[in-house]
């Protein structure tokens, strides 16, 4: 059996595709780079890192966009007849009054690893775009035409507009197709394929929150009129009826439902195996109750499906609701291998499971400067939209022991270096070693970033001294807190134990949409130059 989430932590809103035996599955990043990661598998079952679609933190400049904004959404798909990955991708720009100001641009490659092409620029008609190749080479973009209008149902309608390969560029406007297949409201997630002489167009609808689901809907011609699926939905968290079209907020707590284990599950995107088998892969979160706080983020499940002998997608086991144990397919096992429990830093590359936030790992992070260290020059606050030294990776779960040693001589007081929870720059968690006029030398010291809330636990500061620490943060499901120790074998605690369940979605108020991270730092807002040097960082789960 697969076991979901197979992608646990901040792994949103999935796209799949296949090229021969090998499936290739890219999520959103929005405002960490590199961005787009995507994952590899032969048997739908084990899943690798693979790569990363967007390295270039030039041509794709995040720096300043607020949390939650940047990419969005990608569509990954394979073009068998010109053996050419695509990739549509949106990047969001601004979201203030809900105008949802967004940029959607297409790139290519021939291999998944890249080079990838130059962006092109598709048009800024909402979010989520993305790519159709239907017969003879022709090409349509899907995206959600975002409403602001008065008295209009928010946020929107699916709209559809053929793309010119060789112009590259977007055939006249965007054309509205599609209001739903149920009454849940907040259509988004477009995906349009084609099977025996219908196109069909794969939505979420309800909000990316408590009353998503996927939705199906199809047609004899691509720009409609397109017939609901009489199953609709066909995967989500809450089965049932409801009528939502008049609220346009996303979240819609009130839809918990106390019977499912994955909640959220919608935002869908499905393959079909050379073998005739079906499988669908979507979004997903397990909050913290009851407070429905979900400090993994959104993550990503898999589900096997089955076409009708009408022509319907459905879930294999008959019903809508998503499952956390689902048949693996008719492949051959193929294990791949997973990122490293413990990084002793030794090699010449960062490993391509750390991510930083706007800019690429990098810009501050320096393998060579002393071989068997990761050196982290400083830049500016934690708090800052622009140039933050935090190198992290994704926590995949609430039982975690985090550990780092590190060397760090700060010269004053705008220098500090440590260890980080963080879920955006507004809220995080930081263990760091700084100087202190009070005390007159080194000391360790406790930050909490609560929704812009700046506090200090002065109280349990510690002096220190010496030129290498050890630092531990501890996770166990609600409770987190930090330790540290002078010689890597005796540990002992330092600040208050913190709630878990503030870094989520439904708490933070300046971001949405991402998770927690946790990883090492390091500041220097005097001359951004100062560095602290980090000899492991290890990842217990």
């Amino acid at each position: 059996m697969i076991q979901n989430p197979i992608l646990p932590g901040f792994n949103p809103d999935p796209c799949i595709c296949r090229k021969g035996d090998d499936f290739y599955l890219a999520v959103s990043t929005f405002e960490w780079m590199p961005g787009l990661p995507v994952y590899h598998s032969r048997d739908l079952k084990h899943w690798e890192i693979y790569t990363h679609i967007l390295t270039d933190d030039e041509k794709v400049d995040l720096k300043k966009l607020p949390s939650a904004k940047g990419i969005w959404a990608p569509c990954l798909t394979y073009c068998e007849a010109e053996d050419l990955f695509y990739v549509v991708y949106g990047v969001m720009n601004s979201m203030n009054a809900r105008y949802f100001d967004v940029d959607n641009f297409l790139i290519t490659a021939k291999d998944i690893c890249g080079p990838w092409s130059e962006p092109v620029y598709l048009h800024s008609a909402g979010f989520d775009a993305s790519l159709f190749h239907d017969d003879a080479g022709r090409k349509y973009v899907v995206s959600l035409d975002w409403e602001t209008r008065e008295n209009y149902e928010k946020p929107g309608a699916i709209c559809l507009v053929e793309y010119d390969p060789d112009r590259q560029q977007i055939i006249g406007y965007p054309k509205r197709i599609w209001w739903g297949g149920t009454d849940r409201g907040c259509i988004e997630a477009p995906h349009l394929t084609k099977r025996n002489g219908h196109y069909y167009l794969m939505c979420a609808e309800g909000g990316t929150g408590y009353n998503h689901c996927v939705t199906m809907g199809r047609s004899t011609c691509v720009d409609g009129p397109y017939v609901k699926d009489p199953a609709n939905p066909i995967v989500t968290s809450t089965p049932g009826y409801s009528y939502e079209r008049h609220d346009p907020d996303h979240l819609k707590p009130q839809y918990y439902n106390p019977d499912s284990v994955l909640q959220k599950s919608g935002h869908g995107s499905y393959v079909d195996l050379p073998n005739g088998e079906t499988y669908l892969v979507h979004l997903c979160a397990r909050p913290f109750l009851p407070e429905l706080r979900c400090t993994l983020g959104r993550e990503t499940a898999i589900q096997k499906m089955m076409w009708t002998e009408d022509g319907w997608l459905r879930m294999a086991d008959g019903g809508n609701l998503a499952q956390t144990e689902v048949p693996e397919p008719s492949l051959p096992d193929c294990p791949l291998p997973e990122p490293p429990a413990f990084d002793d830093f030794d090699g010449e590359v960062l490993g391509n499971y750390y991510y930083a936030p706007r800019i690429l790992p990098e810009r501050f992070a320096d393998l060579k400067a002393r071989p068997g260290f990761v050196r982290l020059r400083g830049q500016e606050s934690r708090t800052s939209l622009n140039k933050v030294s935090i190198l992290a990776r994704k926590l995949t779960s609430v039982h975690a022991r985090i550990t780092t040693k590190m060397e760090f001589h700060p010269q004053v007081p705008q220098h500090s270096a440590g260890l980080i929870l963080y879920y955006d720059n507004m809220n995080y968690l930081n263990l760091r070693r700084y100087r202190s006029e009070t005390l007159g030398q080194d000391a360790l010291l406790v930050l909490q970033m609560e929704n812009g809330v700046r506090t200090e636990f002065l109280e349990e500061r510690t002096p220190i001294e010496g030129d290498f620490v050890w630092l531990r943060l501890y996770i166990e499901e609600r409770e987190c807190w930090f330790e540290w120790s002078g010689d890597g074998e005796a540990y002992q605690k330092i600040g208050p134990k913190f709630d878990t369940s503030l870094f989520s979605d439904e708490y933070c108020k300046y971001g949405e949409f991402t998770g927690t991270m946790v990883g090492i730092t390091c500041a220097d807002r005097v001359r951004h130059s100062h560095y602290a040097d980090f000899d492991f960082f290890e990842y217990l789960v």
